[in-house]
Parts: C-alpha cells; structure tokens; sequence
C-alpha cells in the first residue's frame, strides 16, 4: 500500500523546523511503523538526502527508547502499544500520517523527531539508592510481602520512561513517570528506610527539570503503552504531603 508522511524535519532546537511531505510506496502491511521509516530513511539515502532522525532500540516495546506523536496522539493511540509495536495493518492505502516529536521544555529537541529525554534519568538519578544489606540473597521468604503490594509494584515497575505521558498532558507534567518510579520501592519493605526521603527529592528534581504540574487530566494514563494508572499519582502526592509534614524546613537528600 502506499503512504503518505508529513514528517517535522528539524536540524537542531536552534533552527527553525517544518512539516515535509514524502510519499511512501509498496508498505507492507506487515511492517512495523518503524520498519515503514527504514523503508523512508533508505529511499532518502538513495536520493542523496539526510535521513529522517528518531530514536528508537529494542524495538519490542521495552527499552522506552522509541516515542513520536502520530496524528497528534502519542504513540498513535492504540491502547498498551509502543510507536515499535505498532504495525501499518493498522493504517489504510492512500492514509496520511503526521509525525512530531515529543513537544516539552524538559525534552529539548535534538533532531527531526528525536528529543533528549535526560531529564527522566536525572529524577531517578534524585531517588537514590535502596539500602539493602550486602552478602547473599536472603530466603525469599524471609521478607513477608503481600500480594497486593508485589502486584502493584510490579505495575509500577513496568514504566519504560519513554516520555509519551509528557507528551500527551497539557502542561507536559511527569508526574505518572515520577510516581511510579516513587511508587515501585515505596510499596517494597526494601524502599522503606529513605521513602519520604525520595519522594521529596523525585518530586523537586521534577520540578527543576521544568516540568509542569499535574491537573488530572488523564491523558498520561491514556496513552501510557504499559497502563501505568493514575492512581500511582495520587498514593506519590499521599507520600509527598506526608514527607513535607515530617520533613518540614529539611533539605531533601538524593
């Protein structure tokens, strides 16, 4: 089938950017949206011309590497599902697709679609470490958790950081990355002894970083690829306004 892009092609964030228009022919319908711009980028190497710039690695939606904003939705809108794990069955012959980058102050824009996303690494960088005493691995029984709360940490845990629910809110909050990297120690008997420690320092590097606040709009969660739920921001806000009681006049330590 054939495909129509309106891709943004920019050099660098100090240049001026623009919409171009290509023509994608014999896609098939098998391919993974990413595959369709390999097919792009070798047509325009052929041509003599820069190739389309995204990021992208594992391409098995784990790495949370890849991230564009499809039609003006992130990740292309189709529930649970990375730009990589989105296939071109979904498209029609003769569609016309608009791809963006990820548009956020904190996610300066590198080229084209690519935008440096260090910002998340430094919020976790803000956590801090887990103390847990060295030697061998205890009994895995040793450390009684319930279910409910391995469950929900294991949800947590699964945030990729691949940046779409900042993408996605209105006032490019990252409060669903944020929380649920709080929350994937904070409900474990390991993340205890620096809990309210890390939630203040998580929620300020956040705030430094020059991300807005969150409204609850619940776009985040909309278009999350692993259905991170907005409750996770509510139980980090619980630990924030906890921690500010506690911790009133501290520094917070990373």
């Amino acid at each position: 089938m054939r495909i129509i892009l309106h891709v943004w092609r920019q050099k660098n964030a100090s240049s001026p950017g623009k919409l171009v228009r290509y023509e994608v022919p014999n896609v098939n319908r098998e391919m993974s949206f990413l595959e369709m711009l390999d097919v792009l980028n070798e047509d325009l190497i052929l041509k003599g011309e820069d190739p389309v710039a995204f990021d992208h690695d594992c391409r098995e939606g784990i790495c949370g590497m890849c991230g564009m904003v499809i039609n003006g939705i992130a990740h292309g809108g189709r529930r649970g599902t990375t730009v990589c794990q989105l296939h071109m069955r979904h498209f029609n012959d003769g569609d016309e697709i608009y791809l963006e980058p990820w548009r956020a102050r904190a996610f300066p824009l590198i080229r084209d679609l690519a935008v440096d996303r260090s910002a998340f690494d430094r919020i976790i960088a803000a956590g801090g470490f887990v103390s847990v005493p060295t030697g061998s691995a205890p009994d895995g029984n040793a450390i009684p958790i319930p279910k409910e709360n391995a469950d929900l940490a294991m949800d947590a845990a699964a945030c990729i950081g691949c940046g779409a629910c900042v993408a996605a809110c209105p006032n490019a909050a990252a409060a669903l990355f944020t929380a649920a990297k709080v929350s994937q120690f904070a409900l474990l008997p390991q993340g205890q002894p620096e809990r309210y420690d890390r939630v203040r320092a998580m929620v300020a590097q956040a705030g430094a970083e020059g991300f807005g606040s969150c409204t609850n709009v619940g776009e985040c969660e909309a278009v999350c690829p692993k259905q991170i739920r907005l409750e996770f921001i509510a139980r980090m806000n619980r630990d924030f306004l906890k921690a500010a009681v506690t911790h009133r006049g501290e520094t917070p330590s990373a």
